[in-house]
């Protein structure tokens, strides 16, 4: 997917709301902010957002000194979603279809994003499980179903801290033994990595690897060799969050997309309305 033009103010957006986090020098903020205003100059509008917004975090990195710049914002979540997850837990498992409220879970912690320039609290986090109950759900759960039945090999490629907690009530529902989960290779955004996995529960009962990549995405030319192998060879894909959605909705391979729909630019590039929860299956 291309970057569009609607995507350049939520870059700068982005780059204060980092450098924000970090450091209350205003000085510090314009001398980034016009660094990176520098590089939207010329920007490349045929490259995926992802790919922008990796170069524009690795400037916030060098010149803030800071290598991950929003690590409390996911400590607090993830503390958050692991203190309602007993509750997430019984809304699944006394739901009338449990795979489908599962699935309808993992998309609404897709909610807790910092990417899309909202802060992020308690009633946020708590509001996104409760949309996540009966708000609308457009893409067929049926045939995501048959495809995790059939498939021998499932890559979960995940998204946020916090949203990778709910990630667990539809991970504990695929078949044991054939589920690996894929974080980021480095701290970018509030995207999760093999620490926030470990912070959110995940044990020695499911594999653990990284993309080798700081994008907010999966750039398959940015990421690990070891990583495109196993991407290569998996029989199905489930793809969290709107980076990834951006970043693979070329890539080959039988893969799911998970998201809720939560700027103009998707919503106009899938033709599904802002704020419902989207299954889809990437086009062959």
């Amino acid at each position: 997917m291309k970057t569009y033009l609607n995507c350049i103010p939520c870059f700068v957006q982005q780059t204060l709301t980092a450098c924000r986090f970090v450091s209350d020098d205003e000085s510090l903020h314009e001398s980034v902010l016009r660094e990176v205003l520098t590089l939207l100059k010329d920007v490349d509008m045929s490259q995926t957002p992802p790919a922008m917004a990796m170069r524009i975090y690795r400037i916030i990195r060098r010149r803030t000194g800071v290598d991950d710049p929003y690590q409390e914002v996911k400590h607090q979540t993830t503390r958050e979603v692991l203190r309602l997850l007993p509750e997430l837990r019984r809304q699944v498992r006394e739901a009338a279809d449990p795979f489908t409220m599962a699935v309808r879970m993992a998309i609404g912690g897709n909610t807790i994003d910092c990417g899309v320039g909202h802060a992020i609290t308690v009633e946020t986090v708590s509001k996104a499980f409760a949309h996540a109950l009966d708000g609308p759900l457009d893409g067929d759960v049926k045939e995501f179903q048959t495809a995790v039945n059939e498939a021998k090999s499932i890559l979960y490629v995940a998204d946020n801290a916090g949203e990778i907690v709910s990630d667990r009530l539809l991970i504990e529902r695929l078949p044991a033994g054939r589920v690996t989960l894929a974080v980021r290779g480095r701290a970018v955004l509030n995207d999760a990595t093999r620490d926030d996995a470990k912070m959110a529960g995940y044990d020695e009962t499911i594999e653990i690897i990284d993309n080798g990549s700081d994008a907010p995405g999966t750039i398959l030319e940015e990421c690990s060799e070891a990583f495109r192998r196993r991407f290569a060879r998996v029989d199905l894909i489930v793809a969290k969050g709107q980076g990834n959605f951006e970043t693979l909705s070329d890539a080959k391979g039988t893969i799911f997309f998970f998201l809720k729909v939560k700027c103009p630019v998707i919503s106009h590039h899938t033709g599904c309305p802002l704020g419902h929860l989207l299954v889809r299956k990437k086009a062959e």
